[in-house]
């Protein structure tokens, strides 16, 4: 599979120990905490579907739920470490000689879905189904890097399961999948496959409504690799089918009892119970999960509750008045410091992995699946030659990075790590990584760091008057529509952006959007801003962002000289030859003037004391990695 980043609003090793403090001062209602079973947890994006991983639905928050229901070989720890889900299986490197590199994944034998059907490898044939483009295209489910979306819309086509697999086989007993690549690929250990519930959306295609027998299901299950077979010859139109299900089927954001509960199978601790819309998601326990890492002995969670409260002093005040029993945001100055006097709250700082950026749109996306969306024609479009490559990099010189930065970020960090709150300049190493120093020295990124913000909006200014002569500081010359969150951080960081923009005679928008996550292929937006946050550590981390097929790829970047460097990462490399590469990626994406970085985004995680063995961590899912372990 491709290493995934997703979305984060409010996509390596973050440096920055945790520093964990506990004030006194408003006093959380939380009367026979030892005897609580429920956690309600912050969020504050609204889940918009049981399936993260559509480009439309990659969000932290469709994410996190999904980390809870469901469970396959391995997850990170908060070091972060990569750990062996031996619970659920085993996977080990079965062959290694040249152009022949195969693993073999095996599902431990007793394992259930939630409705009881066993787990089996056949479970694992769907993440070929979505990272295989060969086998889309033999299918007949459609050619993912094509101007028509496949029948399977998943972020997965493109890396370097993609790049690299030659064949899947399975077992005689059907309980091992092996992966044949052509040549050893140093991320392999998370490019394999994960379980799905494959029975459950056969039955989903038969239009049923009610979860089966054991028997059933394992019928239903026996259909798919029926079909799975049939697609590795030719066009399969149930196959097509089941696409169109995995792909919209699960965008559901009210869920209660005349829900269709195939949508709700799951393997992991939980199960989804019910959903409100843009108010709260409740999961309850499973009680038939044994893949994963079993329930804290000492009063283990019953349920966990999403709820979706607005970052900023709502969810400070929830959180101090015992509503929300964790607090996982970006909080502005004013709520880092109610959070502070919180009393009966533990809150810890640090870094995480995610990274805010700014990125333009040159064209349409390739991930765009609205066939009738116009082409994107703005100032910013690679048709327009040499007057938008001047338009980016004013806009980019213009971006007034440190004053976000020092205005909206820097007193979210601990008064002890504010060194740690600075500008970020590469795309594919955050500060203080190995590498990073010389990978900005070189890289062309000095273009929007030399001198003052002033100058270089200056100098900004004189590349749109290059086009437009009659520009000047405040005459709103070139319209930017901007796509951000309307949340109390992004507000900020637009108006400071709109401000300094101005002087360079751009006219920013300064309107968020509640559902910016489903416009990012909207032709109508010029720039987006957002984060990055990834749920892996890989060699090929953020090629997905940039590649002309990558997954994450969403305002029609293009560069065949990009993807050569970017693919040639797919290898056995030294640490000095990957951060040449990560230099020579970088050297072309500044030179294009597509997209800068802004920052590396702190960590502040608050919760009820009462509540043990929270242990945040950098990568996603930041704060649930070990819900196996919470107890109150």
């Amino acid at each position: 599979m491709q290493a995934k980043r997703t979305l984060r609003s409010v996509a390596i090793l973050a440096a920055g120990l945790l520093a964990t403090s506990t004030a006194t001062g408003l006093v959380a209602s939380s009367a026979n905490a030892a005897a609580k079973s429920t956690v309600i947890i912050n969020e504050t994006t609204a889940m918009t579907s049981l399936n993260s991983g559509t480009p439309d639905t990659n969000l932290v928050t469709n994410s996190d739920i999904g980390y809870l229901t469901s469970a396959g070989f391995w997850y990170y720890d908060n070091k972060p470490n990569l750990v062996r889900n031996t619970k659920f299986g085993t996977f080990k490197i079965a062959k290694n000689v040249k152009n022949d590199f195969e693993v073999t994944y095996t599902v431990n034998k007793g394992q259930v879905w939630s409705d009881g059907v066993a787990i089996t490898g056949v479970d694992l044939l769907l993440s070929h189904i979505l990272n295989s483009s060969a086998y889309s295209k033999k299918a007949g489910l459609g050619d993912p890097s094509g101007d028509t979306a496949p029948a399977f819309t998943s972020g997965g086509y493109g890396g370097v399961y993609d790049n690299h697999i030659k064949s899947v086989s399975l077992s005689k007993d059907k309980m091992s999948v092996t992966l044949k690549y052509d040549s050893f690929q140093p991320d392999w250990q998370i490019s394999g496959p994960g379980p799905s519930p494959v029975h459950a959306l056969e039955l989903l295609a038969d239009g049923k409504t009610a979860l089966p027998t054991p028997a059933a299901g394992a019928a239903a299950t026996a259909k798919f690799l029926s079909d799975f077979n049939a697609g590795l010859k030719g066009p399969n139109a149930r196959l097509a089918k089941i696409g169109a299900i995995w792909s919209t089927g699960y965008n559901i954001q009210d869920i209660n009892a005349s829900t269709n509960p195939l949508l709700l199978v799951s393997n992991g601790g939980f199960i989804v119970q019910s959903a409100i819309k843009n108010t709260s998601v409740t999961l309850v326990r499973n009680p038939k999960y044994t893949s994963g890492p079993a329930l804290s002995k000492t009063n283990p969670l019953n349920k966990v509750i999403f709820s979706f409260v607005t970052d900023g002093a709502p969810a400070a005040q929830a959180l101090g008045n015992g509503e929300i029993d964790v607090y996982d945001g970006q909080p502005d100055t004013a709520t880092y410091q109610q959070l502070k006097q919180l009393g009966g709250v533990t809150v810890e700082t640090g870094t995480t992995m995610t990274y805010e950026h700014v990125d333009l749109r040159v064209g349409n996306s390739a991930l765009q699946t609205d066939a009738n969306a116009a082409d994107y024609n703005g100032p910013f479009a690679d048709s327009h030659g040499q007057k938008a490559r001047d338009l980016r990099k004013a806009f980019l010189l213009a971006l007034p990075r440190q004053s976000i930065v020092n205005k909206e970020v820097s007193q979210a960090y601990d008064p002890n790590n504010q060194a740690d709150a600075t500008v970020m300049n590469s795309n594919f190493l955050l500060p203080g990584q190995t590498g990073y120093k010389s990978v900005v020295a070189g890289s062309g990124v000095s273009v929007y760091t030399a001198g003052t913000q002033a100058e270089r909006t200056a100098a900004a200014l004189k590349l749109v008057q290059k086009w437009y002569p009659s520009a000047a500081d405040g005459s709103n010359t070139v319209a930017i529509n901007m796509l951000f969150k309307n949340n109390a951080r992004r507000i900020g960081e637009n108006l400071l952006i709109a401000a300094e923009e101005a002087k360079a005679g751009f006219k920013v928008s300064t309107v968020g959007n509640a559902a910016w996550s489903s416009k990012l292929d909207d032709p109508n937006y010029d720039v987006a801003m957002f984060a990055w946050a990834p749920q892996v550590v890989s060699q090929t981390g953020n090629n997905a962002n940039y590649q002309s097929d990558g997954g994450n790829n969403h305002y029609g970047w293009n560069d065949s000289a990009l993807d050569t460097v970017l693919h040639s990462l797919e290898a056995p490399l030294t640490d000095a030859q990957i951060t040449a590469k990560y230099l020579a990626a970088d050297k072309i994406i500044m030179a294009k003037a597509w997209t800068l970085p802004l920052y590396q985004w702190p960590s502040v995680a608050a919760y009820s004391s009462s509540l043990k063995n929270v242990k945040p961590s950098p990568l996603i899912p930041n704060m649930v990695w070990n819900y196996w372990e919470w107890h109150f």
